[in-house]
């Protein structure tokens, strides 16, 4: 009987242990999709074999995807776009791999930088790799709008370049030809000015 009481009094303290780290899990894990619910940029976590197991509201906004219908597809059927990058991290010798790309929906050309890493577990093995994106459409159209200052300002330059010659030309001349001219030297000064 002692030794049954034993063994229950274990039983029920490993089951409250068990119900103490579930609950810890539970909490942790509502923290991490309230976190990556919240933020801008898109994140899409996948599995070892490059399925998708994980969408935040940014990525199904800015992708146009389903969460229910597109997870566990591959990353390449779900975001074509996204096929070659995946394939350069899976096959490269790098943890990490960058591009920006092209993504085209609902009529919309956007411009993603994407970020894709691999995630391991504690000794080290591979466990899945997570997507992150930002949109920077604005941003590359800035850059853009601000290069094309730039030439419009190096025009401008070049076109007054040729006008300082003949604006100190036209003022050797006045200064040369004034005291000959006498009375007329006011309609010199204005022609020179023109």
């Amino acid at each position: 009987g002692r030794v049954f009481n034993q063994m229950t009094r274990q039983l029920s303290g490993q089951r409250e242990a068990l119900v103490q780290s579930h609950k810890v899990t539970e909490d942790r894990r509502r923290l991490f999709d309230s976190v990556l619910s919240s933020v801008t940029a898109g994140v899409v976590g996948l599995d070892a074999e490059g399925q998708v197991d994980f969408l935040n509201r940014a990525a199904v906004r800015l992708l146009g995807l389903d969460a229910a219908k597109d997870h566990g597809r591959p990353l390449s059927e779900a975001v074509p776009e996204f096929g070659p990058l995946f394939e350069r991290l899976r096959d490269g010798v790098g943890e990490v791999a960058q591009e920006e790309l092209k993504v085209s929906r609902d009529g919309r050309l956007e411009s993603l930088l994407v970020r894709m890493a691999m995630r391991r577990n504690a000794d080290g093995g591979l466990e899945g790799y997570v997507v992150a994106f930002d949109d920077v459409t604005e941003l590359v159209s800035a850059q853009r709008m601000a290069a094309w200052g730039d030439v419009a300002r190096r025009i401008a330059h070049e076109i007054k370049n040729p006008l300082t010659p003949i604006q100190l030309s036209a003022e050797r001349i006045r200064r040369k030809f004034a005291p000959m001219v006498g009375a007329e030297s006011d309609s010199l000064e204005q022609r020179s000015e023109e």
